[in-house]
């Protein structure tokens, strides 16, 4: 039997600290870290706020194996360690998903963020913010556009002349990079290269990007419907002007998880991933081969986290999280494919299913005459050579029905 005090109010501080460790510490802040009983933190950080009475314990791995310890201590005083603001892009914001904010404490320092603008001058509101820590790389590939001011935290020493050298591959080798190292501390260093000439060496690991986005290279538009020939296809493809009608009858909100069900090239699944940060998606593709082409789309276009499942609808979607929006682009009139998938759908969910057959067609109007909703039909024609000249060549028409789960 523990003979630690149970607490009446906040049992759990998070306190943020910085590389100058305990001098940055408020008063508050250092009372609370001298009242625990127990300090948790990665190795960096209980080193930073030595000396310390407490017992120590570093972070495992994976630090979620921490989580019901920290719990089980619920009522007495412990105390978690951060860098800087714990609630941006830190730890914070998980353990208030666990522990009730009423029993926590916080006692946040500026982020990586404020302090990197504070050195150059930057206006933190005007800037593109991003992680790259224990992310891949080409999340910030939508993020890479012309006069972007960015600003990026590293995973390691490495990723500087990583991001540089994607930078350059896309056209934006004129970018300024400047790297910031151990921001608040004795070691601090700023450093500014250009991308295309990056030789900056010996980086510590613990490091911030400031990115200067120069040139007219390969950005992504901010609109939907992005040009066709960005997708590598074998011509399954919701072509770009059907894709931008399909993402509005979406209607992508914020945290949504959407069905792309036979994916094809992986389009309409990249295209609302990159509606927001905060959207998923995964896409089912019954062919291996495109599946493994939706992989490469995706990562090339900056949604490496999209989830691929490799199978035929609907029995590749048993078992998968429960969506908030379903898109059909192929396979709607197999049995039970439209079936399945409005059965999973949430309530309060969006439908949205794409045809050009005939058999496609005569399933959607057998789901709008049973369930409603909504049916159109889009005519597309494009310009074309006719010899010397141009005249208008038709695409097939395209039949859509959109329906809101009740």
């Amino acid at each position: 039997m523990s003979t630690e005090p149970l607490s009446s109010g906040p049992w759990l501080s998070i306190v943020g600290i910085g590389e100058d460790g305990r001098a940055g510490l408020s008063p508050a802040a250092t009372a609370a870290l001298n009242a625990a009983r127990v300090v948790y933190g990665g190795t960096r950080h209980l080193a930073l706020a030595d000396p310390l009475d407490a017992e120590t314990r570093p972070w495992p791995s994976p630090i979620q194996d921490a989580y019901p310890e920290i719990l089980a201590r619920r009522g007495r005083p412990t105390c978690i360690l951060a860098t800087g603001d714990p609630f941006h892009y830190g730890i914070g914001a998980e353990i208030a998903r666990l522990v009730p904010p009423a029993e926590i404490r916080a006692f946040p320092l500026p982020s990586a963020f404020s302090l990197a603008c504070a050195r150059l001058g930057w206006p933190l509101a005007e800037c593109g913010l991003v992680t790259l820590h224990g992310r891949a790389l080409a999340r910030i590939v939508p993020y890479i556009q012309p006069g972007a001011q960015l600003l990026v935290l590293s995973w390691d020493g490495s990723t500087p002349a990583a991001l540089a050298a994607l930078l350059t591959e896309r056209g934006f080798g004129a970018s300024t990079v400047t790297v910031l190292e151990a921001m608040g501390g004795p070691r601090e260093r700023v450093r500014t290269a250009r991308a295309d000439s990056f030789q900056i060496d010996a980086i510590d690991p613990l490091n911030t990007m400031a990115i200067t986005v120069v040139g007219q290279g390969r950005a992504l538009p901010l609109a939907p419907g992005l040009d066709d020939t960005l997708f590598e296809n074998d011509g399954q493809l919701t072509k770009a002007e059907i894709r931008a009608l399909t993402l509005s009858a979406l209607r992508p909100h914020p945290g949504l998880h959407l069905w792309d069900i036979g994916a094809g090239a992986g389009s309409i699944a990249i295209e609302w991933m990159l509606r927001h940060p905060s959207l998923r998606a995964t896409a089912i593709e019954a062919q291996p081969g495109r599946a493994e082409r939706i992989r490469r789309n995706a990562q090339a276009l900056g949604v490496p986290d999209l989830a691929v499942v490799t199978g035929a609808a609907p029995a590749a979607l048993a078992g998968l999280p429960a969506p908030d929006a379903i898109f059909i682009g192929g396979g709607v009139s197999e049995p039970g494919v439209l079936a399945a998938a409005l059965a999973a759908l949430r309530p309060g969910g969006r439908c949205v299913a794409n045809v050009v057959t005939l058999q496609g067609e005569a399933t959607l109007l057998a789901a709008f005459a049973e369930h409603g909703g909504g049916l159109r039909r889009v005519s597309l024609d494009r310009a074309s050579p006719v010899g010397g000249l141009h005249g208008w060549r038709p695409a097939m028409p395209v039949t859509q029905w959109a329906w809101t789960k009740p």
